[in-house]
């Protein structure tokens, strides 16, 4: 008879369950580049609700951030490499 094949469990990501910044008190800005760069891929993508954890307001603010600051040439479009 035919072995049955093991699945193999997807890998769990963890999530923060509470929102980076209503736990700091802050707001997203395109002047805090440092703060902007936790929440984007290497590659330059900005990061989902589901992987950063923050909440739909801040969520919306963090994305015309990053855009905000993409269109300053404070943050690149693309990531190098």
């Amino acid at each position: 008879m035919a072995e049955k094949k093991k699945r193999i469990p997807k890998r769990k990501i963890v999530v923060p369950k509470s929102c980076y910044f209503c736990k700091e008190k802050k707001t997203a800005t395109f002047l805090d580049v440092t703060s902007l760069q936790k929440f984007t891929t290497e590659r330059g993508k900005i990061l989902s609700r589901t992987r950063t954890g923050l909440c739909a307001k801040h969520q919306r603010r963090l994305t015309s951030a990053v855009k905000h600051a993409r269109h300053l040439a404070l943050m690149p479009f693309v990531g190098r490499g």
